[in-house]
């Protein structure tokens, strides 16, 4: 009966199990037998050679990989609706030591080439204006938007023409890759991608997630900024282990497929309740004060998104039995 967030749901049963095994002597830090596996495993995901690095929690990720591609006096595009501008309690600008985020705009939350260059073209080229280093998308949005790889692609030219770094904040990644179909090579660094925070949480993880640097020489001083902030875990085994685990027998694919399928479940119930359309594990309804109190008073547990709006979230094990009564309670309403 809960759909208020896919961070509430349980770990796979995959996960429990590799931190089970995990559970034994071995190397401290991050110099064990499951985080030397990393880079290999996720080079192997992403068809090219990554560093990758686990950090406890999403903000880590995007704040370290922002600190790597941008100075603190520089600045970062993003949606003014983006996650790192409004959910992140100002971790951005703590972990690059003060580069500023500038605000585009796009529908669903999407930027795209000319939102992006609406903002940097405004900015003259002297001392006396915060100069723009990197560009940051994600995917799926805030409102649960899918980008293709063309458009991924066509941001990634940008970035390369005003050479800025191109950060993809991916903490339901999964999802998008689900939805798009393609694979995670394609809708990364063969688009231009430099740097990506692979969300595992949300998705069937527990306490790890993962920082993938398709330029392999940022991970050098991030690795030494994890420390410095930190989150230089003493068993980091425990998160090696479980990213592990998701990766093999395309686990992450499978959980995103499956929360994929009852957000669309819900989507055919809403009908021309959608605030967007519905392409990941995200539903955003239409729905009046009187109406979200008859749906929580039968149970359900959902997000005000803001007046008029609700926001419900399909997890990777909820399954139709779960969904059925929502689906139906949206349906008669």
């Amino acid at each position: 009966m809960r759909f208020f967030s896919d961070n509430a749901a349980p770990a796979c049963q995959a996960v429990l199990d590799s931190a089970a095994a995990a559970n034994a002597l071995d190397t401290a830090y991050d110099g064990d037998t499951w985080s030397r596996r990393l880079d290999a495993r996720f080079s192997e995901v992403f068809e090219t050679q990554v560093r990758a690095l686990w950090v406890p929690s999403g903000t880590a990720a995007n704040c370290l990989a922002l600190a790597a591609l941008c100075p603190p006096h520089g600045s970062i595009v993003c949606h003014r609706d983006a996650h790192i501008q409004n959910d992140e309690g100002g971790a951005p600008e703590f972990y690059t030591h003060g580069a500023k985020l500038m605000l585009a705009d796009g529908d669903g939350a999407k930027l795209t080439p000319g939102g992006i260059r609406a903002v940097t073209d405004a900015i003259a080229n002297d001392v006396h204006r915060v100069q723009p280093h990197a560009i940051s998308i994600t995917n799926a949005t805030e409102y649960g938007l899918v980008y293709s790889p063309d458009e991924v692609a066509a941001i990634g030219a940008l970035a390369r023409e005003l050479r800025l770094g191109f950060h993809m904040d991916g903490a339901r990644f999964a999802n998008a890759v689900a939805s798009a179909g393609c694979s995670a090579a394609d809708v990364t660094w063969r688009a231009g991608v430099d740097a990506l925070s692979f969300g595992f949480i949300k998705n069937g993880g527990m306490t790890a997630e993962a920082l993938v640097f398709f330029r392999p020489e940022l991970a050098a001083d991030t690795l030494r900024r994890r420390k410095r902030a930190g989150l230089l875990l003493s068993k980091g085994r425990y998160l090696a282990a479980q990213l592990l685990a998701m990766l093999d027998d395309d686990v992450w694919l499978g959980n995103a497929r499956a929360a994929n399928a009852g957000a669309s479940l819900l989507a055919a119930a809403a009908g021309d309740r959608l605030v967007h359309p519905v392409e990941a594990n995200e539903v955003f309804l239409r729905v009046t004060e009187d109406e979200a109190a008859a749906l929580r008073g039968k149970g359900f547990d959902f997000y005000d998104w803001g007046p008029g709006e609700a926001r419900l979230v399909i997890s990777w094990n909820q399954t139709g039995t779960d969904i059925h009564p929502l689906a139906d309670a949206i349906a008669s309403l």
